[in-house]
């Protein structure tokens, strides 16, 4: 990892890049799948299955049968750790539960909002190399507390054409029956446009490389919502003097070996020993089954040191990444001055695995800096908010001459009418 010392404001937006591929290279490749997809359906996904899975596919859609018996192949441990995951995932996500309140916000004139499950989403889990499935209760469980109407889940095969069972489990505990064995560009495009056995949705969400990611933002574009760019996982550690090596190595190679195209950076202060964190990372990559995946992460990943505390978190504000941890002795008084990030990670003892699996908050969050707008997902990701309003006679006597004003002011005079005529019929009764 490169380190760079102290460096000058004017050079924090190029180091605060993260490895892309152009899009001049990714656009035609996946606008061809979107458009195959559009137009063959059923047999699109199963061409371009066997093209980028290297499988042919007897039938997208998984039956209960071969849910039930994949299930059954599992380790009863890890049934157990994500079953507690799963009740953990719950609690804080029911916790977001609102109630409706109405506002009278002057006499006679009342106001409230209602919040609607989104009748029909998608998941995307990635199931490559590292099969998410605790993506699938991270989606799947709010999905449920909110009430949508129909889940459809999409995750690729792997080269017997079978998902992986933990997958399948995990859309158990979350309570998804309709999953389909179809990854990358072409899933989305399958639960955007719809497809005989891929129903269309309204709003997709879900992880993924550059090329689920771009599917996705270019299917938003024609009127399919998305839940957020979510792309190549980030993390980035502020640590001071007080931080353990062996921690920060452990949390800068946890995201390295999401993917070649993760990034990780480490932010630190002058009293940090580097080059403790530095042998650190090497000793524990040695030991990695993923270790070729991390080391060509750490190729795009940086360790920027700064004297102060205040300029580690200026530039951990413009960074904005998806993961933040706060490894330092004070580490509760400095979140309160974050105000970019996904998800964020508090002290010595908060790794951000911990967040990942089983702490509770959701760990499909903002990436490439899109922190600085987008939260991550939610209960309220799978809600769109209604809002009401009724007025007495009371009310638009109240209400009416305020209307009258300023649709006058803007030239719209059949607006301006709308209430008029509702104030001489009072007038004339």
């Amino acid at each position: 990892m490169k380190v760079i010392y102290n460096p000058p404001s004017e050079t924090w937006k190029a180091l605060c890049s993260r490895p892309q591929m152009d899009q001049e290279v990714l656009d035609p490749v996946i606008r061809r799948i979107l458009s195959d997809v559009r137009l063959k359906g059923d047999q699109a996904l199963t061409d371009l299955t066997l093209e980028f899975d290297g499988v042919r596919l007897r039938s997208l859609s998984l039956t209960s049968e071969e849910i039930k018996g994949a299930v059954e192949t599992l380790d009863d441990r890890l049934k157990a750790a994500m079953g507690t995951a799963a009740k953990n995932i719950e609690a804080f996500h029911a916790s977001q539960i609102k109630e409706s309140k109405a506002i009278e916000t002057m006499p006679g004139v009342t106001c409230w909002r209602k919040a609607v499950p989104i009748d029909k989403v998608g998941i995307y889990i990635p199931g490559g190399s590292a099969p998410l499935f605790s993506t699938v209760l991270m989606l799947g469980i709010p999905a449920r507390l909110a009430g949508c109407g129909e889940v459809v889940l999409c995750t690729p095969p792997d080269k017997q054409g079978n998902v992986n069972p933990a997958i399948l489990y995990a859309a158990r505990l979350a309570g998804i029956t309709q999953i389909f064995r179809v990854g990358g560009a072409q899933a989305v495009a399958a639960m955007a446009y719809g497809t005989a056995s891929v129903p269309q949705v309204y709003k997709i969400f879900g992880p993924g490389n550059q090329f689920v990611t771009r599917a996705k933002q270019l299917v938003s574009e024609e009127g399919i919502a998305i839940d957020m760019p979510a792309g190549p996982s980030e993390v980035l550690v502020v640590a001071d003097g007080t931080a353990n090596p062996a921690f920060v190595a452990a949390d800068l190679l946890s995201q390295a070996e999401h993917g070649a195209d993760s990034q990780v950076m480490l932010v630190a202060l002058s009293d940090v020993n580097i080059q403790a964190i530095q042998a650190e990372v090497d000793r524990q990559l040695k030991d990695l089954p993923r270790r070729d995946i991390a080391a060509k992460a750490l190729e795009n990943s940086r360790i920027v040191v700064f004297d102060t505390i205040d300029m580690a978190i200026k530039f951990s504000n413009a960074y904005a990444p998806e993961h933040l941890i706060i490894n330092t002795v004070n580490a509760s008084s400095l979140a309160e001055r974050v105000v970019n990030a996904g998800s964020v990670f508090l002290g010595a003892w908060t790794p951000e695995s911990a967040g990942d699996y089983a702490s509770g908050t959701n760990h499909t969050l903002p990436t490439n800096g899109y922190a600085r707008a987008f939260a991550g997902v939610s209960l309220d990701s799978f809600l769109k908010y209604i809002t009401f309003q009724e007025i007495t006679e009371e009310g638009i006597r109240a209400i009416g001459p305020v209307v009258e004003t300023m649709a006058e002011a803007e030239s719209l005079q059949a607006h301006r009418t709308a209430i008029t005529k509702r104030l001489e019929y009072l007038n004339r009764n």
